[in-house]
């Protein structure tokens, strides 16, 4: 199973990869640093120059219908923001 569940692709995360070379992906909750370095090194064949990782706890969500409060859970998620060496990118559209 991969380390890289799949690419961040907002308007933010568009910002940043223009501007700072910067990539984000939503990894496994266990995957380490190193780890999430080697496998964007592997998939994309680029050199990766620094990795910062976030975690993100799943949320409460409720809501009001005919038949009462609904209540449930968004996922929680760990996202990585890559950082690239001089001159690499990542296309994420060229397979489309």
């Amino acid at each position: 199973m991969s380390i890289i569940i799949k690419p961040v692709i907002t308007e933010k995360m568009t910002s940043l990869s223009e501007n700072l070379n910067r990539f984000g992906f939503i990894v496994q909750k266990t995957a380490n640093k190193l780890q999430i370095k080697e496998a964007v090194e592997e998939i994309y064949g680029v050199e990766v120059k620094s990795v910062n990782t976030m975690n993100y706890s799943g949320k409460t969500k409720s809501r009001h219908t005919k038949s009462g409060l609904i209540t449930g859970k968004s996922g929680s998620f760990k996202k990585a923001i890559v950082t690239l060496a001089e001159g690499e990118t990542i296309d994420f559209y060229s397979n489309i």
